[in-house]
């Protein structure tokens, strides 16, 4: 295992505290909340030899894993069937006063105004609490802004009675799952530490240290907590940057994909990002708005994240826009149009459709008086404001059939040939080809 590590922040007591020492548990781990991020740290833990546990509120994710069968795509069949008689899931928060490690990998959700709705990861504090026993190492790995951990989560577990960094460990190390990504799992992506004092970030870098093959540990779980949200406005910005982009070169009659392509040739000094309908999924298009939120508070405007955010949220509404203009170029009004969406998921070959942008971009062009249909190997149903679309089982027959064909999200199997029967494709993710607009002969 590599281990680096921060120079301890002035004023932390480094001293061992024999209290805070890893105690003997019939169940060793337990994960709270075995979502998409929760359940790939429980597996890695019981595939690590770890005796695990997962907590959850919800009977279904319980007993999927119970029985073997993963509910989130972040875990394989054969990662959880590996795992057999060193994991299991309840609903029950009895057992956590036996465990030696607590993980929180709850959801951190903003409201529909863009505010931070901590509740879900306050309530599971809470739950902690009720069962905290010492010698325990608490973790916190859901998404937060800087200083929650040392703040309020620390003041709710200290309500037991017992004293973090004296009684109990306390660290923050953020999750770091990639959906759909083959090449970077738990096991070889770096994980990041901060603990409450040097002995809460060294025990916790032990027990990751397990897992994956290099950690890194951070002054404080401030540091730790900020580290996750710059890594996701880096991608918020920098796509905001890109989809702006693409929207200048289509006035400018520019190829932004060959644009790109060119560009990407420069072997320093350039990180390639690709424009799309918009940015979705669970960490993109909200974990930047919890330092926003924070840094507004303190007086100091994050405004980068803040325009990133603006110009990311009005890309469906451009290409509902580019939609229009599309079918009007041809003939057709948009009013009755049949318009085909592919891939109704926030990237490609997954099925998570969480902040999909192919919700706002629906409701546009169903607004505008379209007919909209949807086709997704991944996903059976989906909504747009509670109205649910028609799914299309047949791609080529749909495909035929729409008087246009939105590429949301260019899974594998939407290869060029059997978009070929389409009479119009508009394809603001990249096609497979250079060309963003087609009419097929």
């Amino acid at each position: 295992m590599d281990v680096i590590a921060a120079a301890p922040p002035e004023g932390v007591d480094t001293a061992a505290r024999d209290r805070t020492q890893s105690l003997s548990r019939t169940v060793e781990v337990a994960v709270v909340g075995i979502g998409y991020a929760g359940l790939p740290l429980a597996v890695s833990a019981a595939s690590a030899g770890y005796r695990t546990r997962g907590l959850d509120l919800s009977d279904f994710l319980v007993a999927q894993v119970n029985i073997g069968r993963p509910p989130v795509d972040t875990v394989t069949g054969g990662e959880l069937a590996a795992t057999a008689g060193l994991l299991d899931a309840t609903t029950d928060p009895a057992f956590l006063r036996d465990c030696s490690i607590v993980a929180l990998c709850v959801p951190t959700p903003v409201d529909a105004h863009g505010v931070p709705d901590l509740e879900p990861l306050l309530s599971a504090a809470r739950t902690v609490r009720h069962h905290l026993s010492p010698g325990q190492l608490i973790i916190v790995e859901s998404t937060t802004y800087p200083g929650t951990t040392e703040g309020v989560i620390r003041d709710i577990l200290e309500e037991s009675g017992l004293v973090a960094g004296l009684d109990f460990g306390l660290a923050f190390s953020p999750e770091r799952v990639d959906p759909g990504n083959t090449r970077f799992g738990f096991h070889n992506t770096p994980k990041v530490v901060g603990g409450l004092t040097a002995q809460c970030g060294t025990r916790a870098a032990e027990f990751y240290g397990k897992l994956t093959e290099r950690v890194h540990v951070t002054r404080s779980p401030r540091e730790a907590e900020a580290a996750k949200i710059l890594e996701n406005t880096y991608r918020q910005v920098n796509l905001a940057l890109v989809n702006e982009f693409a929207q200048i070169c289509h006035r400018l009659d520019v190829d932004v994909w060959d644009t790109i392509e060119a560009a990407a040739t420069k072997p320093f000094g350039f990180t390639p990002f690709r424009p799309g309908a918009g940015v979705g999924g669970h960490c993109i298009p909200v974990d930047p708005l919890y330092l926003v939120h924070r840094a507004t508070q303190a007086g100091v405007p994050f405004r980068m994240a803040e325009q990133a955010q603006r110009i990311n949220d009005s890309m469906p509404v451009w290409v509902a826009s580019r939609a229009r203009e599309l079918l009007a170029r041809h003939g057709v009004p948009v009013r009755g149009a049949r318009i085909l969406l592919l891939g109704v998921t926030y990237k490609p070959n997954i099925a998570d459709t969480r902040h999909s942008p192919a919700e706002p971009l629906a409701a546009e062009l169903l607004g505008a008086g379209a007919e909209v249909t949807f086709h997704d190997p991944y996903v059976e149903s989906f909504a747009v404001r509670g109205r649910p679309l028609t799914p299309s089982r047949d791609l080529r027959a749909a495909v035929a059939a729409a008087d246009l064909t939105v590429v949301v999200q260019r899974h594998e199997v939407y290869r060029d040939e059997l978009l070929a029967p389409a009479r119009l494709v508009l394809d603001p993710c990249g096609p497979a080809t250079t060309t963003a607009e087609v009419r097929p002969s």
